[in-house]
């Protein structure tokens, strides 16, 4: 028998896992949610203990030691074909729930499960705050922010977690370098799709290095390349979490390259430290494609186009392209993208809040043929897709990682303009239960 989760010691409760649920667990129990079993399974909570008695046949031994007590990963105990699968089932409930009707089904996408990561961040901590000596990567443990080392990431492109290894390599053996990560709270390491160039970036709990040593941070930067070539640059930075009183004392160390040219689909994106890619190197330009592959005609609008990595296909297929994003970083990025984008003088950048831009396009004559958009978890909103149905796009893509803020969107569209044409969902993390789905809408 296999333990999964501590419950209500008061309470013995034999029951049969019948469905997925969306947030990584697969069925109920009195007290909670049941993580780490699989639907089929027979579970049987004895005191303090819950046990699985009869396993499925699609239960597998995890890629990862660290499963099950780190926050990561939710579906290693299964076959990769079954979490597809338990991922689509999920997604067709949630919009079935929510009044969404599917006129085909729920069509997939998927490469590699393992080593699909482009970026990670990893929590650090001394080995021992009493000696000082040696440090410790991780992350948080599930449903808390206790921290758990690990060894290893199977998940991650292994160019991070080879960098990961080399940065405490050379902690532990340059004293400069150690007050450094001392200092550290979360480093942040970002590569492209081929692992040929690295990015790292610290967030800093204070800045004391920074103020008894200029030249640490370069010297840090340059022992690290020595160890990992790819490095092409790094920065530093307070903590977010600081105060704003603490963080205006130091305006953060830089080396080397501000950002990375990261090749997809025949162009080159550039994307500086800090800002907004898709994660996954295997399924990035799958996306693309499955994105633009119908685009053509006049104006199309990109909302919340990060770096242009829709933006740019969309320009070479249509008209004019308006490209709208509020985030600092990805807004230069997307300025840049702009600029450059020869033979395209209808591609334009505009830096503002989606629903603003909506909302003040709204009363407007000019209406665009396509409407793309992939916002962030919080989806479009309840205001956004009712000002996006006042426009009236003849077609709109909606690229969510979110099946929750999806279904709601897609609720008020359906009702006010539009039909569902196909739904695909495209696996972006595996071994997660975070999904990615991509949907056509054609306006009635």
């Amino acid at each position: 028998m296999m333990p999964i989760r501590a419950f209500d010691p008061s309470e013995t409760v034999t029951s049969r896992i019948t469905e997925p649920l969306y947030g990584g667990a697969f069925g109920r129990q009195a007290g909670g949610t049941l993580p780490f079993v699989l639907p089929g399974e027979l579970v049987e909570n004895r005191g303090a203990e819950s046990m699985v008695v009869k396993p499925s046949s699609e239960r597998i031994v995890p890629g990862c030691v660290h499963f099950g007590f780190c926050g990561g990963c939710h579906y290693q105990q299964g076959r990769y074909e079954a979490q597809v699968g338990w991922k689509v089932e999920i997604l067709g409930r949630l919009l079935a729930d929510t009044g969404v009707s599917l006129e085909a089904a729920i069509e997939t996408r998927t490469a590699a499960e393992w080593g699909y990561r482009n970026r990670i961040r990893l929590r650090v901590e001394p080995e021992n705050r009493e000696v000082g000596q040696g440090f410790r990567v991780g992350y948080s443990r599930p449903e808390s922010n206790e921290f758990l080392p690990i060894t290893m990431c199977p998940i991650a492109a292994p160019l991070l977690w080879r960098a990961a290894e080399a940065l405490l390599g050379l902690a532990a053996e340059d004293a400069p370098a150690a007050r450094w990560l001392a200092s550290a709270a979360e480093v942040e390491l970002f590569c492209t799709g081929d692992e040929s160039r690295l990015q790292a970036m610290f967030f800093l709990r204070d800045a004391e290095p920074a103020r008894t040593s200029a030249d640490g941070f370069a010297r840090l930067c340059e022992r690290l390349r020595e160890r990992v070539p790819e490095l092409a640059g790094a920065g530093a930075e307070l903590h977010p979490e600081l105060n704003r009183r603490v963080r205006r004392g130091w305006t953060g160390a830089a080396w080397g390259a501000a950002g990375l040219n990261y090749a997809c689909g025949g162009r080159a994106y550039w994307v500086s430290r800090g800002a907004f890619f898709q994660v996954n190197r295997f399924l990035v330009e799958t996306l693309l494609d499955l994105v633009c592959a119908q685009a053509g005609g006049g104006l199309a609008w990109d909302l919340f186009a990060g770096v242009g990595l829709f933006s740019r296909a969309l320009a070479e297929r249509c008209g004019r392209v308006i490209a709208v994003e509020s985030g600092e970083v990805a807004s230069r990025d997307l300025a840049v993208a702009a600029r450059g984008a020869k033979g395209q003088p209808g591609f334009t950048a505009v830096r503002a809040p989606v629903l603003e831009f909506l909302e003040s396009q709204a009363t407007q004559r000019e209406r665009p043929e396509l409407v793309v958009l992939d916002p962030p978890r919080a989806g479009l909103g309840v205001a956004g897709a009712a000002a996006l149905a006042r426009v009236g796009a003849a077609r709109v893509v909606y690229v969510s990682c979110d099946p929750v803020t999806l279904a709601r969107d897609l609720a008020v569209l359906t009702r006010a303009a539009y039909q569902v044409e196909s739904v695909q969902m495209v696996d972006l993390f595996p071994q997660t239960f975070h999904l990615e789905t991509v949907v056509f809408l054609t306006r009635r």
